[in-house]
């Protein structure tokens, strides 16, 4: 009995030198805080968001229509010469089948201000009629520096305060954590191959979406509703994340003494806020209309391209578009969506609390990019952001959706010529994920020594070794092989069969997750009571 516990007190001691021993490691970094480490981490991720800004965009060099980098440029376009009212209208000065915004107001009002500053340097570049296509040097480094701006102004500082809030809450949370989870966010290859490679602008919409969560630890409900609704008002895929947010805020709410006034406070937070953007429409039904229908393409169908969600690969068996009217589909994916949010919604009334609402968050965005209507390729974003900000509760699973969630946009990428930012972002990424500060491979609170589950532990290794060769040899194959004639998608396709079948266990996983939160709670109680 003495010799086991002398053994147990030097593998303590062991562990606890280890740790010393990672501080140490990463104390020029972390010892002079949260402030100096985010500044030293966003100095970087700005430096490699500057080197993926160099390689091509969405439809470079494409006429007639270019891409998403043209219809970005087009919107600014139309915003700086037309009126208000005519920016969602087809009109002689604005042909809506020529990139017609489709994002709500916000989104209009962004493209207004990038106007104003490429006008000052580059009037021709946002010239009416004649700007089509614009495609020169100086109008393209002034359009990256628009993304980069964003980034810079929006969604770093709300990596910042979510970092500080949740950091600050969590009194087990180390220095080196910290800097780990900080670095995931930043470094989030998907969204920076997408906004600053392919050319979007989700990093507003996010860091909208992110300030709104950190508002929400931080018990600042009021803020984090306007927030969360200048979301909605720039991208409405934000609608991804709203059961999490309604369900968590009405559970709170009815936990108070005066619930009534509580949801009557938020509630008129939220119309507030609505009202102040939208207020150039408001004032017409048909102004209101001509918006609201811009921002819903049942026309293009329930789905387009090969985007790894229910519709697009049960579609490989059930021709879905044949069968079914699109008022029909849209019915159905409704009632899929509704339903596949329902339990992570449930779970929040019944017992809300910040790690079950970072849960319903992934849970409720999954259930959108898997059942809802019309999703995209780059949906994905709206599932990676809040299981980034699980990075520390979900280490591996978090690792596996950032592999398959970057592979199921590999197809967007390699039409954009992106490859190369794509390969060395995913590395920069494992590099990152595998440094000593963040225990990239362990549990958060698992020991080094322990070996309750190390062949089950050897066996995982195992099946995701294979899994990620089998990937890498795929990559290989559509770099450098051509489909058969007969299935010219075929690689595209196994691409998204693969993709969804991960994409669908990681929702279950993260459901039944949120779900045993509840049991956690419940057992706390009756322990307390005890």
């Amino acid at each position: 009995m003495g010799k086991k516990k002398e053994k147990k007190e030097i593998n303590e001691k062991v562990d606890v030198e280890a740790v010393e021993i990672e501080d140490d490691t990463w104390c020029w970094l972390t010892h002079k805080g949260i402030g100096a480490t985010f500044l030293c981490i966003s100095v970087f991720a700005l430096l490699v968001r500057v080197a993926v800004s160099l390689h091509p965009y969405s439809g470079a060099g494409s006429p007639p229509k270019f891409g998403d980098y043209e219809a970005q440029r087009h919107w600014m376009e139309i915003t700086l010469n037309l009126p208000v009212l005519e920016w969602y209208r087809n009109s002689t000065g604005n042909d809506l089948s020529y990139w017609g915004l489709d994002y709500p107001p916000l989104t209009a009002y962004q493209s207004y201000f990038h106007g104003l500053f490429l006008r000052f340097f580059d009037p021709d570049s946002v010239s009416l009629f004649t700007s089509r296509g614009y495609e020169t040097y100086v109008g393209k480094l002034l359009m990256r520096w628009t993304v980069l701006s964003s980034d810079t102004l929006i969604f770093f500082p709300a990596i910042f305060y979510f970092a500080f809030v949740y950091h600050s809450s969590c009194h087990s949370s180390r220095k080196n954590d910290c800097a780990w989870h900080i670095a995931m966010l930043l470094f989030n290859p998907c969204l920076i191959l997408i906004d600053h490679g392919h050319f979007q602008y989700n990093c507003i919409s996010l860091g909208l979406t992110v300030a709104a969560i950190a508002a929400i630890l931080s018990q600042s409900e009021l803020l984090a509703s306007c927030l969360f609704t200048l979301a909605l008002s720039h991208k409405q895929m934000s609608v991804y994340y709203a059961p999490a947010f309604f369900s968590h805020l009405l559970g709170k709410c009815l936990r108070r003494k005066n619930p009534i006034h509580g949801v009557a406070k938020l509630g008129l937070t939220v119309l507030g806020t609505f009202t102040v953007v939208w207020w150039p429409y408001l004032h017409s039904t048909d102004a209101l209309l001509g918006v609201l229908s811009r921002l819903a393409p049942f026309e293009r169908g329930i789905y387009e391209d090969y985007v790894a969600n229910f519709w697009c690969t049960s579609s490989v068996i059930i021709k879905w578009k044949r069968l079914f009217s699109v008022h029909s589909l849209k019915f159905i994916s409704l009632t899929a969506t509704v339903l596949t949010c329902l339990p992570s919604m449930v779970q929040q009334v019944m017992a809300p609390s910040s790690r079950g609402f970072l849960y319903g968050l992934l849970n409720s965005s999954f259930a959108f990019y898997l059942f809802s209507f019309q999703v995209h390729e780059k949906s994905i974003l709206l599932p990676l952001l809040p299981a980034s900000l699980l990075a520390l509760e979900e280490r591996r699973p978090f690792k596996w959706l950032m592999f398959y969630g970057l592979f199921s946009m590999f197809p967007l990428l390699c039409r954009d010529k992106l490859v190369l930012p794509y390969f060395a972002l995913h590395a920069l990424f494992m590099l990152l994920y595998h440094a000593p500060c963040g225990h990239g491979g362990r549990p958060r609170n698992a020991s080094p020594n322990n070996t309750k589950f190390d062949y089950f532990d050897s066996f995982k290794t195992f099946m995701n070794g294979f899994i990620y060769l089998s990937s890498f040899i795929l990559h290989i194959v559509y770099l450098t092989m051509h489909p058969p004639e007969k299935f010219p998608y075929l690689f595209e396709a196994i691409i998204m069969l693969i993709c969804f079948y991960q994409f669908a266990l990681f929702a279950f996983y993260t459901n039944v997750k949120q779900w045993s939160l509840l049991e956690h709670s419940t057992t706390d109680e009756e322990k307390k009571l005890i």
